[in-house]
């Protein structure tokens, strides 16, 4: 950050400009600009996958009110997240806009400072879980290599006679037995007893742990979809909201950009309410310490989601009307329709982002075999990026194809002489297909079972029910 500060505050690093037309860059310039944006983005990979898990670690499961307290945790997590999103969408983008880009990227540098600081002031009190395995992720090579080199073996037709440790093996370790779950059958072969090799076969724990590793991906390929829905409110939400009447006032117009703070908005409103009114209702009614299952959660949220592309499609079918009725063709030329129309859209996919921006991080993290839940945080920020990813090829790809002979491309640099209400069609078909894809995938997920010491001698298990609800979704 204090290089990308530099970057746009000294005149030797940033391009030179004379009455409003800037020079092009030069190649140092450039490369020290991207060099800025990839240290940035070097330093997320560090802490995105790790930060959120640390502070999930603080609760001690053991502890019947601290695991209750858990339960909320990633709801109040993101809610921060969210505040400080709402103010770089209101007060950062203003500063840049009016009073410099130095000072706009100069205080959240000063605010990362001071986090640092605050960071380091906690470290005599923070709980650290001492790993268990000395490789967590050794299991994911083995556990197939194994069922590979087993595959000619028979599977015993009761799976307690696989391979396990004794009960009393993981009191003494205080690790946790994962108990065994009728999918992915195939790596069971890796904990056949076969008696002949002199190396022990995997235990059922190590093999379900690879299950939920798989089972994750599954769920991880079904979210891409709506990742890259997410993707269009920086991208055409905010260059369709540049065409139309922004307005407010006589002498203000509302930045296109700050529309997103709506979205912010709508989850700050919704996170609270959430997790004081929604999950005890729900709690009352069905027994779940969450209100409803992780997978019903994610459920919820992406039908949100198809609701809100469906109204921004409605909305664009509206402006190209308008567009129409007082025949508009230039690219600088305002649409008569209030920026507002859009508002539905941004504020319903802030509501879907409570329940599957929150419910992915939390199952994620949850459904991660022991030591390894880093690696579903992984799974929940690497979804986000390539969804921006998705949605930057699908625009390109879109561009191209419809922009052939005669027919007007679906998204041109003139929205006005364009057909955005075709991709937003395309976009609501692909994420209903996910939608019935996401259903079928989460029918056949099994949540993690798991036995965990409570005293000493005792063992209770976390226990998730198999059966499967009419509507797909585990209960």
């Amino acid at each position: 950050m204090i290089m990308l500060t530099t970057a746009v505050s000294l005149k030797s690093l940033k391009p030179t400009c004379t009455n409003g037309i800037c020079n092009k860059a030069s190649t140092s310039q450039v490369a020290f600009f991207y060099i800025s944006l990839y240290t940035i983005a070097l330093g997320a990979g560090g802490t995105k996958p790790n930060i959120s898990t640390f502070g999930a670690d603080q609760f001690d499961d053991f502890n019947p009110h601290e695991k209750e307290l858990k339960v909320s945790f990633f709801n109040w997590w993101m809610f921060s997240s969210f505040l400080g999103a709402l103010f770089a969408t209101l007060g950062l983008v203003y500063i840049q806009e009016n009073l410099g880009w130095g000072l706009g990227y100069g205080v959240p540098t000063v605010g990362l400072l001071v986090s640092l600081v605050v960071f380091y002031l906690g470290t005599p009190i923070y709980r650290h879980k001492v790993r268990k395995t000395k490789s967590p992720a050794r299991d994911l090579i083995q556990v197939p290599v194994t069922a590979f080199k087993n595959r000619k073996l028979q599977l015993p037709q009761n799976p307690c006679q696989l391979h396990e440790h004794e009960p009393q093996y993981y009191i003494n370790s205080g690790k946790r037995q994962v108990h065994y779950t009728p999918i992915f059958r195939f790596l069971d072969k890796a904990a056949v007893k076969d008696g002949n090799s002199g190396r022990p076969p995997c235990t059922v724990t190590q093999v379900e742990g690879t299950k939920l590793v798989l089972g994750m991906m599954l769920i991880w390929l079904v979210t891409l979809v709506p990742s890259t829905i997410w993707a269009q409110i920086n991208t055409l939400f905010v260059k369709q909201g540049t065409t139309m009447d922004r307005s407010l006032g006589s002498s203000f117009q509302i930045p296109a950009a700050s529309l997103g703070s709506f979205v912010t908005l709508s989850m700050l409103i919704s996170v609270p309410m959430y997790d004081r009114y929604f999950v005890p209702f729900m709690r009352s009614k069905t027994g779940n310490p969450r209100g409803i299952t992780l997978l019903q959660r994610l459920g919820i949220g992406f039908v949100i989601q198809v609701i809100a592309i469906a109204i921004a499609y409605a909305v664009e079918v509206r402006r190209m009307h308008v567009i129409r009725v007082h025949q508009i063709t230039g690219p600088k030329q305002i649409v008569p329709m209030n920026i507002f129309w859009l508002l539905p859209q941004y504020v319903l996919l802030g509501i879907a982002d409570v329940f599957n921006a929150i419910g992915l991080l939390e199952f994620f993290y949850d459904q991660s075999p022991e030591d390894m839940q880093s690696l579903g945080t992984t799974f929940f920020t690497s979804g986000i990026g390539i969804g921006n990813f998705l949605n930057s090829f699908l625009v390109t790809m879109v561009d191209k194809l419809t922009d052939r002979g005669e027919h007007k491309s679906w998204i041109g640099d003139n929205l006005n002489d364009s057909h955005l209400d075709y991709y937003y069609g395309f976009l609501l078909v692909i994420s209903t297909l996910n939608l019935g894809a996401f259903i079928w995938a989460s029918s056949k997920y099994v949540y993690k079972r798991e036995t965990k010491e409570v005293n000493e001698g005792c063992i209770e298990m976390e226990s998730k029910a198999l059966e499967i609800s009419p509507l797909g979704l585990q209960v």
